[in-house]
């Protein structure tokens, strides 16, 4: 027996006034009242429609925060582009972005300076060269300071020394024309001894370098500077034959004379005179240059 009513079932939707509540077919329902006559209503049947709608109810308030969760991120989206451009998103064309060659680059070229350059350093033979840069002071012993020099393997004993402003009496032979002519104008001498052999070393001191090396290009065989002895040290090289050098550099001319104090010609055996002869004149050559060096670098400092 159906308690329910035929024929079409209507729509019914609880959230529209005038729609109609479907019947229920496949099975029975319980009478709203209880059989009693009493009118009672059946709670069980309210109870199971109303958590029907609070089901429903639930449902669609699910999907509806869904579409709002939608919404806020799409506004975020919108807020996103706009902080990054001007305030709008722009749906300009790829095409009318600026190229790559407007964007800053990390590997930018950096910014060049002007090389600056040092200036060159100064030579020291200019300062030796000429009267007018040459202005340290000049002696014996500060151009031949302390008492020996040692040459590789062989120490030489400094003996006496000599200094004239007359260039001409310090010498022989055909040196002193040489050095006349060239006007020289001051002649420094020192004598070392190894045994039995002595060397003199003679520096002339001229204006300029051009006299220097006139006087050298000049100076022959028989160009000779005078021995200076005393001291301990015999004579040597007055009658007896001797080996001489010449040579210049800067305002500087240089002489050797080199041989025996026992009076001993000198030959081409005496080995032991001639390289005492190359190392005072090596060592003049050394002092003239380290005396340029000092005032050049004096020069750079001051």
């Amino acid at each position: 027996m159906s308690y329910g009513q035929g024929g079409p079932q209507s729509q019914w939707d609880p959230w529209k006034p005038q729609s109609q509540q479907p019947q229920q077919q496949s099975q029975p329902q319980q009478p709203w009242n209880s059989g009693n006559g009493d009118n009672t209503p059946d709670w069980a049947a309210l109870a199971e429609a109303s958590e029907a709608r609070a089901k429903r109810r639930r449902l669609l308030f699910i999907g509806g925060g869904a579409l709002a969760t939608v919404a806020i991120a799409g506004a975020v989206a919108v807020a996103v582009v706009s902080a990054n451009g001007s305030g709008q998103a722009s749906d300009s064309p790829s095409s009318q972005l600026p190229s790559t060659a407007d964007i800053p680059s990390a590997t930018a070229t950096q910014p060049s300076f002007a090389p600056t350059s040092a200036p060159p350093p100064l030579d020291p033979k200019d300062f030796v060269s000429s009267v007018k840069k040459d202005k340290a002071p000049l002696s014996p012993d500060l151009l031949f300071p302390g008492t020996q020099l040692t040459m590789g393997e062989t120490v030489y004993k400094k003996g006496p020394t000599a200094d004239t402003r007359t260039c001409g009496s310090a010498a022989q032979g055909t040196l002193p024309k040489v050095l006349d002519t060239n006007k020289c104008t001051r002649l420094i001498r020192v004598t070392y001894t190894n045994g039995d052999t002595a060397v003199t070393v003679g520096v002339a001191v001229f204006d300029t370098e051009a006299q220097a090396a006139k006087a050298k290009k000049e100076a022959d065989k028989k160009s000779i500077v005078r021995s200076v002895s005393g001291g301990g040290v015999k004579t040597f090289c007055t009658g007896a034959v001797c080996r001489s050098t010449t040579n210049s550099y800067g305002r500087y001319a240089y002489f050797t004379v080199a041989g025996f104090t026992n009076g001993k010609d000198v030959t081409e055996k005496s080995t032991g005179v001639f390289r005492a002869g190359d190392d005072l004149a090596e060592f003049a050559f050394r002092q003239i240059r380290r005396r340029g060096e000092a005032q050049a670098s004096a020069a750079a400092e001051g």
